[in-house]
């Protein structure tokens, strides 16, 4: 496989299974079995030229949360960048062009933990990386083992993510190849099968690899088709497969504000994702922020003057003891952000906020259901505010036209 990875830009994997020992495994009541991976053979990977390894399965939680903090380090320690849901989305720059991958896993584990479609977070992500990406990628673990075709779950989950924001989904889980389709116009490979694993089954010896081709502003989706003999795990490059999809048009406009092109570079601290945002002119760099923690970002003349950025970011505060969600209004200009307005959580705890699309001083927030005087970081009731901007922060607004229209947003 080295020559077909080692000319490729980027080459990314999932793998199932956690670094370290058998008896370090996560004491659970699945029956599902367990995966446990030398640290030395990490080294392989790298070697045959993987750049990024995605950490959404069930099987990634085998051995707990050392087992996951192991793999996570003999990664890095390999330069191979571990990506799953929390850190998740990260950009990649590839031929100028800005690639976006969100990971999620829908298939419980040893834990039993898995992530939503819908949900609030999810959504968040796949807006970061719609603003700042020409080109959406998701990695997502779900279907039935052994199914040779999609079921109606993933189907549902392909299209409400191809409706908010997917340019491209590469499923795995099921083990055999999958055939993939194109829902409301975007690429979805439900599932590639194989590539390394021991199953003695005939079809989960079977892989598909991804080959997506960039090409200008556009790119097109290809597949290598890879067979492991019986009584052998090694996998071997049979044939290429056009799907037949013609070539997909992406997304050629960078965010801008202003004079200003931003194009996000994405940093790792302490496996926490942060985001630095460098803006260029003509070309060339002007300034870069520090790291950020940014979970949405548009731009906006609130005024209807000037455009300003309004980011989502999570911060700590005293207020409400909680690392948390908190709105930020900046002025751009040669310096670089300029901030104008350092929001708490507006009147309530926040969970997301976005522009009106009817009224761009307006502000749509949805926030928990407890207060500031009262936190309760576990409350699931929600309320709805609108907010306009006033010129030095936000006012709380009660017209019900207004309103109705926020309520609207969070609703879809």
């Amino acid at each position: 496989m080295k020559p077909t990875f080692q000319s490729a830009e980027l080459v990314i994997g999932n793998l199932e299974g956690a670094v370290g020992k058998i008896e370090d495994q996560f004491i659970s009541d699945s029956d599902s079995p367990v995966f446990n991976i030398d640290s030395s053979y990490i080294s392989l990977l790298s070697k045959a030229g993987f750049k990024i390894i995605t950490l959404e399965n069930n099987h990634s939680f085998d051995l707990g949360a050392s087992g996951k903090e192991n793999t996570i380090q003999a990664l890095l320690h390999n330069d191979i960048a571990p990506i799953f849901f929390d850190n998740s989305p990260q950009f990649f720059t590839v031929k100028n062009v800005v690639i976006a991958l969100i990971v999620i896993n829908l298939v419980p584990g040893r834990d039993f933990n898995k992530s939503e479609i819908p949900s609030i977070e999810l959504k968040q992500k796949l807006r970061l990386a719609k603003s700042l990406a020409n080109i959406v990628v998701v990695s997502v673990h779900w279907g039935s083992e052994l199914l040779d075709w999609p079921n109606n779950k993933q189907r549902e989950n392909a299209e409400w993510l191809v409706s908010n924001g997917a340019d491209l989904i590469i499923g795995s889980h099921p083990h055999v190849i999958q055939q993939p389709e194109l829902i409301k116009g975007k690429p979805v490979f439900f599932s590639l099968g194989n590539h390394l694993f021991d199953q003695k089954y005939p079809s989960t010896k079977e892989g598909l690899i991804v080959d997506l081709f960039i090409h200008k502003n556009k790119f097109n989706c290809s597949g290598i088709i890879t067979h492991t003999k019986v009584d052998s795990y090694y996998p071997k490059i049979i044939e290429t497969k056009n799907f037949k999809f013609k070539p997909f048009q992406f997304r050629d406009s960078p965010f801008k504000i202003n004079d200003y092109i931003l194009k996000p570079v994405s940093v790792s601290e302490n496996h926490q994702n942060r985001t630095v945002l460098r803006a260029y002119r003509n070309g060339k760099i002007v300034w870069e922020t520090h790291p950020m923690s940014i979970i949405s970002i548009t731009s906006s003349k609130l005024d209807d003057k000037n455009e300003f950025l309004i980011i989502l970011e999570r911060h700590y505060s005293n207020m409400d003891g909680e690392t948390n969600i908190r709105p930020y209004v900046y002025q751009v200009d040669d310096k670089g952000l300029i901030a104008k307005w350092r929001g708490s959580a507006l009147a309530w705890p926040l969970l997301d906020a976005t522009i009106s699309p009817y009224d761009n001083s307006i502000l749509c927030a949805l926030h928990r259901g407890d207060s500031f005087i009262n936190p309760d970081s576990t409350n699931t009731s929600t309320r709805v505010a609108a907010y306009k901007w006033n010129g030095f922060g936000f006012t709380g607004l009660s017209d019900s036209v207004t309103c109705k229209s926020c309520e609207k947003l969070f609703s879809k």
